[in-house]
């Protein structure tokens, strides 16, 4: 995320920094400040393991193996194992590669993923920059004495993605019910593509990746999916799924449809939510979200967001989330909702992009959203806290 590189930013999470435990959403008001209707039902956040504190958590994860577990990933290099329990007391360090990495500006452990079938084979998979001019996607085992714990000598580095700089370094990794991996990957960094990396094809940046990992090829710890889009071009990386992002922070799937939903964060103007399409080409950094950027302003070809909105309101980096499919909040239902790190605002989005509410105004550095087992929804504050949706009880 480009927010996190500067010092101004510091301040800022000193500004919107919260100790309280839930947030109102204003829910005397009717309309947001764009003349929308807000929801009906009076949604807020409440801090869902008070108990608990973590520093700078970046990524949320629960493997689908049945032990109501909850997994948080922190800028720093550890994930964290607890139960899904408001009441639980302590933590344990899952993985720990604190010391071993680099952490600076946009980088660090920036996003993991359990294998489908993880409940069996122990793989976790993780995106971290263990230089600063270097992003890999290692896989871990689960220890075989201790399964809150991972094996480190097991590390196994599936792919390497050399970096130009400490920013745009994407690092949301997720699989899709295909089996595949996806990978978040943003254009480098540096102001405006410098290198022009998002519209190259032959490089990994400014991309959505999707490899095989249970399987290998070419000396490769992976293969490739034998429908990517670019695979019988030889001038184009066959890894590639989707490309012309400038720095996708965070996506996710829609567990009902199979939809991947992105954020990509703007350079100086425009935010976008695009639903990402195999071989789409979504602009950057020809256009920054629908306004031209550079080169011709010829958008032939390019794949429009679905929704975007600009800067001018304080809004400056969005941060994806995910389609809501839990039970808890009806309103919610079907909506994508999302959020944006520096004004902490957070918002709800139709799928055909008409109808954008604002939910609530946090007042939070957000840094990622995620859901449990039952597909409830949270989201990770820099302000040390987990959040979770809930409906008030007033």
């Amino acid at each position: 995320m480009k927010v996190l590189k500067s010092i101004t930013l510091v301040f800022i999470f000193l500004l919107f920094s919260c100790e309280t435990e839930e947030f109102n959403n204003n829910s005397n008001d009717d309309m947001d400040d764009t003349g929308e209707e807000m929801p009906s039902e009076s949604i807020v956040l409440a801090n869902a393991f008070p108990n608990l504190s973590f520093t700078q958590p970046l990524d949320f994860q629960s493997p689908d193996d049945g032990s109501n577990r909850v997994f948080i990933g922190e800028k720093g290099g550890s994930i964290r194992v607890f139960d899904n329990d408001s009441d639980v007391m302590e933590t344990t360090v899952f993985l720990d590669l604190r010391g071993t990495i680099s952490t600076s500006s946009e980088q660090g452990l920036l996003g993991f993923a359990f294998h489908p079938s993880f409940e069996s084979n122990g793989y976790v998979f993780v995106c971290y920059t263990p230089s600063e001019r270097l992003s890999v996607i290692s896989r871990f085992t689960v220890s075989s004495t201790n399964q809150n714990a991972v094996d480190l000598t097991s590390e196994l580095v599936v792919i390497e993605i050399p970096q130009p700089a400490t920013n745009h370094n994407g690092g949301q990794i997720a699989f899709h019910t295909d089996g595949y991996l996806y990978i978040a990957m943003g254009d480098g960094g540096g102001s405006g593509d410098p290198h022009g990396n998002a519209q190259n094809r032959t490089n990994l940046l400014g991309n959505i990746l999707r490899i095989d990992v249970d399987n290998t090829q070419a000396g490769l710890n992976y293969a490739i999916p034998s429908n990517n889009p670019f695979i019988s071009d030889t001038s184009v990386r066959d890894e590639i799924f989707a490309y012309g992002f400038r720095n996708p922070w965070r996506m996710s799937f829609d567990t009902t449809t199979g939809k991947l939903w992105t954020g990509d964060v703007g350079q100086n103007e425009i935010e976008e939510i695009d639903i990402v399409e195999i071989g789409g080409n979504y602009g950057w950094k020809l256009f920054e979200g629908t306004s031209c950027f550079s080169g011709d302003c010829d958008d032939t070809g390019l794949i429009p967001p679905i929704f975007e909105y600009n800067q001018d309101n304080g809004d400056r980096s969005i941060t994806g989330g995910y389609v809501y499919r839990g039970d808890a909040i009806s309103t919610l239902q079907g909506k994508y909702v999302y959020g944006d790190f520096v004004s902490g605002r957070i918002w709800t989005l139709t799928e055909d992009g008409s109808a954008n509410e604002l939910l609530l105004e946090s007042g939070l550095n957000i840094a990622s959203f995620g859901t449990d087992a039952s597909q409830e929804l949270y989201l990770c504050a820099f302000d040390g806290n987990i959040y979770k949706f809930v409906v008030s009880e007033n």
